[in-house]
């Protein structure tokens, strides 16, 4: 067993749209970047952990190997909505905590289509949608900010400031699918999907890929990599318990609650130690709600959370520079390990423009509703 895992090397591509490009293609490329990152190659890897959602029968990981290294590794491939890339990136962690392994790549990368996620009944059953609630994840997570608004006083202001700082944040992000200013105005006067989420106010459907090298602490050691080394001080992966509730009103806050104590305890931090957060902005309503679920700020004070700064770059705890979900674009599969490469980024210090000052400790969160949360505890030693 390993008492340390650190990550070694990551990168991402540039997230946008490839319509020409293959799935393998494209995770390839990330894999390939991560491993430079970290001065390693294929031959040096002894597991592949792989995150893909709409594209996972098609045995991804085996062919990104076709294109950079046959070595004969065992192959993982992971599926688990939006914490697909985080669930891979665990399951190299969780190989190389086990002493199963010393050194394990993990990628995630996904090509998505235009529109909406979710409200499908699928092909057998009652089709859901309109008889219990909004399916489409826009109607989800408006529902949700409508019940915090109800309970708290949340403004449609407040919501659409969250965009308008991720929108600021991805300006110094050359990887960002959209590096474009939005004033309030612009953000709440945009097409309303679903209010209070306008359409400047929705994640952005794109195509990405990331990847990471992990590697135990004897290996980090050996190998000469311990100036490029990010700790791992925490992994912790949930799904929703049950409990009784209305169905028009899915639960998106109970399964990151439970993984940010988890997370936390194993850590042996607070969410007052984090000098940076990457959480899952699918629409800013939700990124007010994971202020509170992850403890940055007490239950109910979400929007003067906002108000006040303290998630902007400069704040007491900066949230999603990269540019978040709303700007630097969503693919489903990467994007657990594209926010494992923010924070890293910035605990070497190499965020450029985003920089956190002297950021030492740092936190990634993703969650897919059905459930999966998955969070992570990054530490600059």
């Amino acid at each position: 067993m390993n008492d340390e895992v650190y990550v070694v090397g990551v990168d991402m591509l540039k997230f946008g749209r490839f319509p020409d490009r293959t799935v393998p293609d494209l995770g390839a490329e990330a894999a390939l970047l991560a491993l430079d990152d970290a001065g390693l190659d294929i031959r040096q890897m002894q597991a592949l952990y792989c995150g893909n959602l709409f594209q996972a029968n098609g045995m991804v990981g085996q062919r990104i190997l076709q294109q950079i290294g046959q070595t004969g590794i065992p192959v993982v491939n992971c599926a688990n909505a939006c914490a697909t890339g985080a669930t891979a990136f665990r399951e190299a962690w969780m190989s190389i905590k086990a002493g199963v392994h010393d050194v394990a790549l993990a990628v995630g990368v996904e090509q998505m289509g235009r529109g909406l996620l979710g409200g499908g009944g699928g092909n057998a059953g009652i089709p859901t949608e309109g008889l219990l609630g909004g399916g489409t994840m826009p109607t989800v997570f408006a529902e949700a900010g409508m019940e915090h608004s109800r309970k708290h006083g949340t403004t449609f202001e407040q919501f659409a400031k969250v965009s308008v700082k991720n929108h600021h944040h991805s300006t110094m992000n050359p990887k960002a699918m959209y590096q474009v200013e939005t004033p309030l105005e612009t953000v709440m006067n945009a097409e309303m999907i679903s209010y209070p989420n306008t359409k400047l106010m929705c994640s952005v459907n794109v195509d990405g890929s990331a990847a990471a090298v992990l590697c135990s602490g004897r290996k980090v050691r050996e190998l000469g990599l311990t100036d490029r080394a990010v700790r791992i001080r925490a992994s912790a992966l949930t799904s929703d318990p049950w409990q009784e509730r209305n169905l028009v009103m899915p639960d998106v806050n109970t399964c990151t609650r439970i993984a940010a104590d988890a997370a936390y305890e194993q850590a042996g931090v607070g969410p007052e130690d984090l000098d940076l957060v990457e959480l899952h902005d699918c629409f800013a309503t939700a990124e007010i709600l994971h202020y509170e679920n992850l403890g940055l700020c007490a239950d109910g004070e979400g929007g003067r959370f906002i108000d006040e700064g303290h998630a902007t770059l400069g704040g007491r705890t900066p949230v999603n520079l990269s540019g978040g979900l709303l700007s630097k674009g969503h693919p489903l599969g990467a994007t657990g390990i594209a926010n494992i490469y923010e924070v890293v980024t910035h605990l070497r210090g190499n965020a450029g423009a985003r920089q956190v000052d002297g950021a030492r400790l740092g936190l990634t969160h993703v969650i897919g509703l059905g459930s999966a949360c998955a969070i992570h505890i990054l530490e600059r030693v």
